[in-house]
């Protein structure tokens, strides 16, 4: 068989990366599920040098299943640093998707398989709570009034038009990501998830949502608050003024993007054989 054939034949790598800190109760539990809804996909756990000892929990996974990766950092340097840290690790290691979630089981294993198959004709596939069909539990009125805020600031100042833009939830097409220079990347903190969306979409990414419910964290304590919101905030509006001011997001500029587009799969939140045409999002 010729390389060509061999490139053509083999299936698409997946990684799925799940970034720690203090998260040691919650990856033992987390790490089985997504190996059981994603049986050949990797994942990759992205800890900045818990103190609770969260990567030793997952070396004892990795001497037992090879599909277990740890990426150790010295410090901690926020969400975003790790978030893009996990990338480029997916990038060098030559996989062709990568999917992002949450380690506080805030993201549910259940619908991973929903997001992976949106990746048939999107670039950029959002598990999105804002949608028909997506919700959230357990936030107190205060969360809620943060993340509707975020979001039309994003729809406002960035023009973004996803109806979830600061959601973690997120599955990407490596070769896209491949195009996208991480040295312009300001946020560090929640905003990157905006700043992230942004520049997938100036560089032309093909975008859907496809609805969850987020059930707030069980174990351990939320990483946002006021402050980390405030400071969200002041990296968006200059990211803003970058898109003022059409500053490249790669090394060639793309065309416009089209709008997102809404996905549902089925009630059983599995796969669905036959995906409907999904409505344009507004």
């Amino acid at each position: 068989m010729s390389p060509a054939s061999v490139a053509i034949a083999r299936s698409p790598r997946f990684v799925v990366t799940l970034c720690t800190y203090n998260e040691r109760e919650n990856i033992a539990k987390l790490v089985p599920q997504v190996l059981e809804q994603l049986p050949f996909a990797d994942v990759l756990v992205v800890d900045d040098s818990s103190p609770d000892g969260t990567a030793d929990v997952v070396r004892h996974m990795m001497s037992t299943d090879s599909r277990v990766k740890l990426l150790l950092r010295t410090k901690k340097e926020g969400l975003g640093a790790a978030t893009l840290a996990g990338f480029q690790w997916a990038i060098d290691h030559n996989y062709d998707f990568v999917q992002n979630m949450d380690a506080d089981f805030s993201h549910h294993p259940r619908y991973l398989p929903a997001l992976s198959e949106c990746m048939n004709f999107a670039d950029v596939a959002i598990g999105s709570r804002y949608v028909p069909g997506g919700s959230i539990t357990g936030w107190s009125l205060l969360r809620h009034f943060m993340s509707q805020s975020i979001n039309w600031y994003s729809h406002i100042l960035l023009g973004l038009r996803a109806k979830d833009c600061s959601g973690a939830f997120r599955c990407y097409r490596i070769s896209k990501l491949r195009e996208l220079d991480f040295a312009k990347i300001r946020s560090r903190g929640y905003a990157f998830q905006e700043e992230f969306l942004y520049r997938c979409v100036r560089n032309n990414c093909r975008i859907v949502e496809t609805p969850i419910v987020f059930e707030d964290r069980i174990i351990g304590q939320s990483k946002i608050n006021v402050g980390e919101a405030v400071r969200s905030l002041r990296d968006l509006f200059l990211l803003g003024l970058e898109g003022i001011r059409e500053t490249p997001v790669t090394h060639d500029a793309p065309v416009p993007n089209e709008p997102p587009r809404t996905i549902k799969f089925n009630p059983q939140n599995k796969p669905a054989t036959e995906i409907q045409q999904a409505r344009r999002a507004a």
